[in-house]
């Protein structure tokens, strides 16, 4: 096995570290947004979920994707039909 000699541990170590520090800060952040805004909500604010949600409006038919019509200010969770 050819081995680098040049290889410095502690700026391995410290490049890992940033890395996991910016995953972490993205995570949280995901998160966040999720206790939020409705993970089945697209850009366009329709639902793509495949089950009832009392947020959903069919304002253009069954045939289309309802218009999610909650408030990302609240936690949607509760919202889902079981």
């Amino acid at each position: 096995m050819n081995q680098n000699k040049n290889f410095d541990k502690d700026r391995y170590q410290a490049s890992i570290d940033k890395l996991q520090a910016i995953y972490s800060s993205i995570s949280d952040a995901a998160v966040d947004i999720s206790k939020k805004r409705c993970p089945y909500k697209n850009v366009k604010d329709r639902c793509t979920a495949k089950f009832g949600c009392r947020n959903q409006n069919f304002i253009d038919g069954k045939g289309q994707l309802a218009l999610c019509v909650g408030s990302d200010k609240l936690d949607y969770r509760d919202a889902w039909d079981m």
